[in-house]
């Protein structure tokens, strides 16, 4: 039986680097962000090779969703899911996947919106996805009764042996020191748009080093990092530490 683990992230929170780190596993299948091509469709949202984007991919919501509920692809036993809470677009959410198991990647609002505005317009909160996230880990934990994975990035990159360790406890797999390291270069799951969005991780092997202080903002981003404090901080309460 397959072990379907959904990781739910917003943008630039090393979520590439942490779908790199799965893929590292013999046992491990990956899927880069399927929702991403109905989202486009359906919003028209004028993101980086969109057009790209849409043609590469199934952009109907429930053949997504019927696929991603299924085998893994090439039959592995762990199948770790990229996603993205505001990518759900019409009645498909968190509540459609009952039988995978559901873990949440966090970064400090400041630090997205720096890394977000370098390579999008950010024209809204929204765009950022921390209420979302909160909402489907507020959800996740009233259907299960206990509290769902949480790991910020900040806490990955000081300790990633420690915090992967824990993470894939709580996710009832286990450890592969194998996940530290990956190979140079793209990945063959990687979506169209990593040519816009991957630069960074297409360079690593590895986890890069714990970030510097907070990086300063603007008034218009400044609110935005501030629109999305309360929610972080939420499911910062909850993030796994060493």
């Amino acid at each position: 039986m397959t072990i379907r683990i959904a990781m739910w992230s917003g943008p630039r929170n090393i979520s590439t680097a942490m779908m790199r780190s799965f893929s590292s596993r013999a046992d491990c299948a990956v899927s880069d962000e399927p929702f991403y091509g109905a989202f486009l469709k359906a919003t028209g949202e004028p993101h980086p090779m969109a057009e790209e984007t849409i043609v590469s991919m199934d952009c109907d919501w429930r053949s997504v969703l019927a696929a991603q509920s299924g085998d893994a692809p090439g039959g592995d036993p762990i199948w770790y899911q990229k996603h993205m809470p505001h990518h759900m677009v019409g009645p498909v959410g968190i509540a459609a996947m009952p039988d995978h198991r559901h873990a949440f990647l966090i970064r400090a609002p400041e630090r997205v919106v720096a890394s977000y505005r370098a390579k999008n317009e950010l024209r809204r909160p929204e765009m950022l996805g921390f209420e979302q996230l909160r909402r489907y880990f507020e959800y996740e934990a009233e259907r299960t009764g206990g509290i769902p994975p949480v790991v910020d990035s900040d806490d990955i990159l000081a300790d990633p042996p420690g915090v992967l360790e824990k993470l894939c406890r709580a996710l009832g797999i286990d450890w592969d020191p194998a996940m530290l390291r990956w190979e140079r270069g793209p990945h063959p799951a990687d979506g169209v748009w990593g040519a816009h969005w991957y630069d960074r991780v297409n360079d690593s092997t590895g986890f890069g080093r714990p970030p510097g202080p907070a990086p300063m903002l603007d008034n218009v981003y400044r609110e935005v990092a501030d629109a999305c404090r309360a929610d972080y901080e939420a499911l910062r309460r909850h993030a796994i530490t060493v």
